[in-house]
């Protein structure tokens, strides 16, 4: 009995991503047959570029800043607090942090932990306006870290001006804040070979923040009240969990974790934090946590799959097939996935609630026959 329920679990646990996944394909070919396009022909095009030394760096650093985005992100989703604001977090940490490394010298060592917990301090900062609103005046973090990202926007362009913190950048019509030194940037990884292209260095903090994170929650009293509190807030305030207090920690914790976002391009690529620095990595991060269920692992798998859709799909080009289907493609696999899993737990309650009472059909049958015998 017990090793069917193992392996009946661990199948229904592989059958959700599995039915998304798909659910997914199946739509974006219809979409793709409806414009007059081969599915198989661009699925193979995209596919194909796995072949390319350079597409399979892009891939391994585009996914290390997701998926610490969604790890900022599934922090609060374990205790059912929506942190919108990771945006506005990684940005205003980003800039910050580069502002600072860019006007101090120190060993390199202790230049990069300085930058690192710059970002780390104003992200979490940031994500604590939230927290406070919410405990002393009830104001739904979504709410607030959404405005909160309008703000930080406006900050970000208000010091990002000549005069204030940012400076010409040279060789570019661009400005940003002064240039990181030496002693300030994370190396490169040569450990793709066949191409002089990096991976950010980065990817080794970004691994031990998901064991960090999996420690967290799964093996810590921390962790357990986080959870408790996210499953019945009632339920914890009778055990004792200063809710409150959990939120605030929660926050500051998830907002920490958003100010790392930025880091990887930061230290491992720009060097300074100019107007072309990425954005938008925040509500990336919240698809990737949906798409791995809050889980280290699952978010891992999230972020590779959505780092090869969005450095393939200039390839789809080639074949006359507009980019944009992989978008379609993205927002339906988040979308079958929410489904998927709804559909699985579902039927895990019916067979759970199905197992039970065939056993306790079977113990009065049991019970039935040791009576008549007596």
């Amino acid at each position: 009995m017990i090793g069917r329920f193992s392996i009946r679990g661990v199948a229904l646990s592989v059958a959700a991503p599995l039915l998304a996944i798909v659910f997914a394909l199946t739509v974006t070919s219809l979409v793709l047959l409806a414009t007059g396009n081969a599915p198989l022909g661009a699925f193979s095009t995209m596919l194909a570029q796995l072949e390319k030394p350079r597409i399979q760096v892009n891939i391994l650093n585009s996914a290390t800043t997701y998926y610490l985005s969604a790890i900022a992100v599934a922090i609060g989703f374990r205790m059912k607090l929506f942190n919108i604001g990771v945006d506005g977090q990684y940005r205003l940490a980003a800039m910050l942090a580069a502002a600072v490394g860019g006007a101090i010298a120190l060993p390199p060592v202790f230049h990069v932990a300085t930058i690192i917990l710059v970002a780390m301090f104003v992200g979490a900062l940031w994500a604590g306006i939230a927290a406070v609103l919410k405990v002393t005046r009830g104001i739904s973090e979504v709410i607030s870290t959404i405005m909160l990202n309008f703000i930080a926007t406006g900050i970000v362009a208000y010091l990002l001006a000549p005069g204030r913190l940012a400076v010409e950048i040279t060789g570019s019509n661009n400005i940003g804040t002064k240039v990181i030194p030496e002693s300030g940037r994370v190396p490169g990884l040569p450990i793709i070979p066949g191409t002089p292209n990096l991976v950010f260095g980065m990817i080794i903090m970004a691994i031990i923040v998901g064991v960090g994170y999996w420690f967290v929650i799964n093996r810590t009293r921390f962790g357990f009240d986080l959870r408790a509190t996210g499953a019945s807030e009632t339920a914890a305030v009778a055990s004792g969990v200063n809710v409150k207090k959990m939120i605030i920690v929660t926050m500051l914790l998830s907002g920490a974790v958003a100010g790392l976002v930025g880091m990887p391009q930061l230290l491992g690529d720009s060097y300074t934090y100019g107007l072309d620095f990425p954005t938008g990595l925040g509500f990336t991060g919240i698809a990737i946590a949906l798409l791995g269920r809050n889980n280290p692992i699952g978010i891992a798998f999230g972020a590779l799959l959505w780092s090869f859709l969005d450095n393939t799909s200039n390839s789809l080009e080639f074949d006359n097939v507009p980019k944009q289907t992989v978008l379609i493609m993205q927002g339906v696999i988040v979308l079958s996935v929410v489904i998927a899993y709804e559909l699985v737990r579902r039927y895990r309650i019916r067979m759970v609630a199905s197992d039970v009472g065939r056993q306790l059909d079977a113990e009065l049958v049991t019970t039935a026959a040791q009576g008549g015998s007596a």
